[in-house]
């Protein structure tokens, strides 16, 4: 029986890869304004804060025993550890641990967790370029490098997110991670400075790379797909540096990655202002160690604390949520940590005991605790898709019959509530401090915000190690 090889796909999309590889190579060193650059450090920082504090996780003791069976040359570090690996594990690693307790960033048009990809893939060549360099006496890798890379492979990411988003996502791609391999490899072509050509070889190599699947989330193969992302991102710059070739038509091709993977395909959203919007401009960071969707919720618990609610003295909480909330977060009985980040039910009950829901409230050991389990199952959750994704509506009813309500609009942590530079250096000790030590995590938060004038690299990744 003959196949019908016929495909439903635009022949006549705009040369994206080659696009994209343009802009990549020939935009200029800090071509934006003060206000964008400003959000790069700010992801920067907390990028940073995040791969530091679970430096320690199980999946990153895993990771590393896998990694060190390979006996990598220690090019680049690996963040809050004395252990030093080659610049593809260093990126993996570092990559896993950012994303490990679903702390890092979020770029909210497309639920993109964007620096986890292209941090670690950019600070772990930088790393091993700078060592590199010394040893030939070629200048180190400045930290206004690093930052020109952040943000320009953030923003092929989460462009080829915009095009592709809901459609790609609700198939069931994580797209943090299939995107992330793009952005990576265009912020390590950029480090390398690799001409259009190369760049756009870079970015044809990471198209065959997509990596991520949703029905991962809740176990530590989440975390891996930033991981993987980079460590992708950063050989396929590589081998273009080296004259490997790709299909210069590997994004937009009718059998190219965006559309053999999703059926939109926007390509205005790749094209549309291109070098004057940067879409680090719209990242958020999240106040919560937990998937983004369940913040609002989080953040009607915690108000209903402050107005009183005890835990002791509820009957039931009533959620009101978007039918987005409850697909992702539904999980009611989680077994574990990782899985109550997907746990709204968990988060309730952690913003109404706690008043915060950071790491340590997702310790297993809190979520397997009685009183946290019989206190979720008072949460009645029921869909409402007149409210917005990023809202929620709780009402705590008490033993004695009053009704206690609060209606989160945009979270604490959301473009419209965002979190302050001082709550970033809160957040990021919270996460540092029991690995590196105060005076030392201070010291890595101030080098952190002085990336953009830094002369070499090499020493903020000294700092983070203990």
């Amino acid at each position: 029986m003959a196949r019908n090889t016929q495909v439903s796909a635009d022949a006549n999309a705009p040369p994206i890869t080659q696009i994209l590889a343009n802009f990549v190579a020939n935009h200029p060193s800090r071509g934006w304004s003060d206000a964008v650059d400003h959000e790069a450090h700010r992801t920067f920082v907390n990028w940073l804060g995040c791969a530091v504090g679970a430096a320690h996780h199980e999946a990153a003791d895993a990771a590393l025993a896998a990694v060190q069976m390979l006996q990598p040359a220690a090019q680049a570090s690996v963040l809050g550890r004395s252990e030093r690996v080659d610049m593809a594990s260093a990126a993996l690693i570092n990559g896993i641990t950012s994303h490990t307790f679903d702390f890092d960033d979020t770029h909210l048009k497309t639920i993109i967790h964007p620096a986890g990809p292209v941090a670690s893939a950019v600070l772990a060549l930088a790393e091993g370029l700078s060592a590199s360099n010394a040893a030939s006496g070629r200048p180190a890798i400045t930290g206004r490098q690093l930052i020109d890379a952040l943000v320009l492979g953030i923003d092929v990411s989460c462009r080829v997110g915009n095009a592709m988003y809901p459609d790609h996502y609700d198939r069931g791609w994580h797209i943090t991670g299939s995107t992330g391999t793009l952005g990576a490899a265009a912020a390590c072509a950029r480090l390398l400075g690799l001409d259009a050509h190369k760049t756009a070889m870079a970015l044809g190599i990471a198209a065959s790379q997509p990596i991520g699947m949703r029905e991962q989330f809740g176990s530590m193969t989440k975390p891996f797909h930033p991981g993987a992302a980079a460590r992708a991102g950063l050989m396929s710059a590589l081998l273009a540096s080296k004259g490997f070739t790709s299909s210069p038509k590997a994004l937009e091709a009718p059998r190219g990655m965006m559309q053999t993977i999703s059926n939109k395909n926007d390509w205005s959203e790749i094209t549309h202002e291109l070098g004057q919007r940067f879409e680090i401009s719209f990242n958020s960071y999240k106040p919560f160690a937990c998937g983004i969707v369940i913040h609002p919720s989080i953040d009607a618990c915690s108000q209903l604390r402050t107005q009183g609610v005890n835990a002791q003295d509820v009957q039931r909480i009533e959620l009101k949520v978007h039918s987005l909330v409850l697909e992702l977060t539904g999980k009611k009985e989680p077994a574990d940590g990782l899985q109550a980040k997907f746990s709204v039910y968990h988060g309730c009950a952690a913003g109404l005991v706690f008043g915060q829901a950071t790491e340590n409230e997702y310790a297993d050991s809190i979520v397997n605790r009685p009183d946290m389990l019989a206190l979720r199952r008072k949460v009645v959750a029921t869909v409402d898709d007149s409210i917005d994704e990023a809202s929620a509506d709780v009402t705590a009813v008490l033993n004695d019959g009053r009704r206690v309500h609060v209606f989160v609009a945009h979270a604490i942590g959301s473009l419209q509530n965002p979190m302050t530079d001082a709550m970033l250096e809160g957040k990021f000790r919270g996460m540092s401090d029991s690995v590196l030590g105060a005076q030392q995590s201070i010291a890595l938060i101030t080098a952190a915000w002085g990336m953009g004038q830094a002369e070499n690299v090499s020493a903020l990744a000294a700092l983070a190690q203990p």
